[in-house]
């Protein structure tokens, strides 16, 4: 149970932090926290079925999102380099 409620914590913050930030780098970690959590829900209620396909599927969801992550990444540095952009509200008004 304390699994559960550190996974909503973990949520609860990530979510917060993607409203509130505006910095690209700053939501990455925002989205990162939120996938976390996720994942670590998959670990717990398949752990608490007593099934280990939680924990498989868990293994492919982290590589799929730090493939995810390593392009977001990319393009915020490139957005940065090329635009010096860091906030995304700068970046929305460039029409």
């Amino acid at each position: 149970m304390d699994y559960i409620i550190l996974s909503v914590t973990i949520l609860a913050i990530g979510v917060v932090g993607l409203v509130t930030k505006h910095d690209l780098i700053k939501m990455l970690i925002a989205i990162e926290m939120i996938t976390a959590a996720a994942t670590m829900n998959f670990v717990v209620f398949g752990s608490l079925m007593g099934d280990s396909m939680g924990q498989a599927f868990s293994i492919l969801a982290l590589s799929v999102d730090a493939c995810v992550t390593a392009v977001a990444l990319a393009l915020a540095i490139s957005i940065y380099k090329q635009l010096n952009i860091r906030d995304i509200r700068d970046l929305s008004e460039m029409n």
